[in-house]
């Protein structure tokens, strides 16, 4: 496996045409190895002829769409920095070996001669902490990966995730002794893995609260990795929600509102601490009766967002006092988790040389938005990043989802080696050679041929 894979990379190396110099580097000769260059600079994505605001955001749905796209294009001469996702399950699930650590060892090395800038390793908080109790974490598979990211001379981003995940045992302990800290729907559905953000900073983790154990979390990492802070980690991204993202989980279980899902979710405010807080936020703005419940003409999860009364368009419940004061409360409530967890990770990381960054969904429409959280737009969000020192997601960081024996396969490999040439000098790649945009928001579909395009399978890249 290994003596193939480095095999095709070197071939996609070597068989590259001499060209003219790209992005302030060194000229490629045609088919002399030794001058294979390694970690080439890519123009930013303005070059690659795609919508910065569709690379990054999809920030037309919100009213700060054009602000948000000119800062987008404003953001300088930035090289496009191309990740590669490492699998989810590169650590076992004891945290303390690398799964296929040959396999993935050629891989890395594959991807570094191929010009790839670095690879994305997903921590995984039950992972880290798999034991009975929440005082020891256990590093010694991701800094194994790490250690291998490093010697194959790649840059690693890490993604510590918290959210709508598997959650350590000892909080899902905490979880099926009092239901009540996880999110739940209007028809009391728990969202496993989804800790409620209502009970952040209470002490419903067996006397911690579930701030106090995040923290915890980045900071037993930021001491575990300290000798790689900087040098071969150069990014950090800290889960907000589901997905990592900033977001309630407002879509189906086992659904990220992806694959043909369109619905607009519904709200999850349902658990007893969520109540409680609406209701006192009712009670404060003279309104009591409106604390009672969410919105009771909201849609179901199968429902469409036009057969409610509440998105209906036009004179729906969401256009009335109510309906402004519950989208409100609720996109607030969100903020301020976000606030609170980023607060946390500025405490951890701040004087470290990495950069700290969030994830930032992408609903289909409006209504998605408003379950989702984000009825206020992307200003409130990107004011509270930039007040905690956190970037977004950036057309510039760009992940490509995720290595894998599928990724190394005869049908996909030429595919990734087409998108990096692509991406190398788009100057000289036709429109028609470069991966299109699809239309779901933050996803670029790869065009496929042969057997992948019989089987309608899009191979696709992901900005995260």
């Amino acid at each position: 496996m290994e003596a193939v894979l480095m095999q095709q990379a070197a071939a996609a190396a070597v068989a590259r045409p001499a060209r003219r110099r790209c992005a302030g580097e060194e000229v490629v000769g045609g088919r002399r190895p030794g001058l294979v260059r390694l970690g080439f600079a890519r123009r930013r994505w303005s070059r690659l002829r795609l919508s910065p605001a569709r690379a990054h955001l999809a920030v037309d749905r919100s009213r700060e769409a054009g602000e948000e796209a000119a800062a987008v294009v404003e953001e300088g001469e930035a090289a496009v920095r191309l990740f590669v996702g490492l699998p989810s399950d590169v650590v076992t699930a004891d945290g303390r070996t690398v799964n296929r650590g040959k396999a993935v060892s050629a891989g890395l090395r594959a991807l570094k001669l191929l010009g790839v800038d670095g690879v994305e390793l997903p921590v995984s908080w039950a992972v880290a902490q798999p034991g009975p109790t929440g005082d020891e974490l256990g590093w010694a598979g991701y800094l194994a990966v790490a250690a291998m990211v490093r010697d194959a001379g790649l840059c690693l981003r890490v993604s510590l995730d918290t959210h709508g995940s598997a959650l350590p045992a000892w909080v899902a302990a905490a979880a099926a002794a009092d239901p009540d800290i996880l999110f739940a729907d209007r028809s009391g559905n728990r969202r496993d893995g989804c800790l409620s953000f209502a009970v952040d900073e209470l002490p419903v983790l067996g006397g911690k609260s579930p701030l106090q154990a995040y923290e915890a979390f980045f900071r037993s990492f930021a001491a575990a990795f300290h000798d790689f802070l900087g040098s071969t980690v150069t990014d950090v991204t800290v889960s907000l929600g589901p997905n990592g993202e900033l977001k309630y989980p407002s879509y189906p279980p086992g659904s990220d509102g992806a694959g043909g899902y369109g619905g607009a979710g519904e709200f999850q405010c349902y658990d007893r601490h969520m109540l409680a807080r609406l209701k006192r936020h009712a009670v404060a703005a003279g309104q009591p009766l409106w604390g009672l419940s969410g919105p009771h003409d909201a849609p179901r999860y199968g429902e469409s967002p036009e057969s409610s009364t509440f998105f209906r368009s036009p004179g729906g419940s969401w256009e009335t006092a109510y309906g402004g004061f519950f989208l409100s409360w609720y996109a607030g409530e969100l903020l301020a988790h976000g606030d609170r967890v980023l607060a946390a990770a500025r405490r951890v990381f701040d004087g470290e040389p990495v950069e700290l960054s969030a994830k930032v969904p992408l609903p289909r429409s409006r209504p998605a938005e408003a379950t989702a959280g984000l009825h206020g737009g992307y200003g409130p969000v990107a004011e509270m990043f930039a007040r905690r020192g956190c970037t977004r997601t950036r057309p510039c960081h760009f992940t490509y989802q995720r290595m894998g024996a599928e990724f190394f396969s005869p049908d996909h490999w030429p595919l990734f080696v087409q998108l990096v040439r692509a991406m190398e000098c788009p100057e000289e790649a036709h429109e028609d050679d470069l991966p299109a945009a699809a239309g779901d928001g933050g996803r670029l579909a790869v065009p496929s041929g042969g057997r992948a395009a019989e089987d309608a399978t899009a191979k696709q890249a992901q900005t995260v």
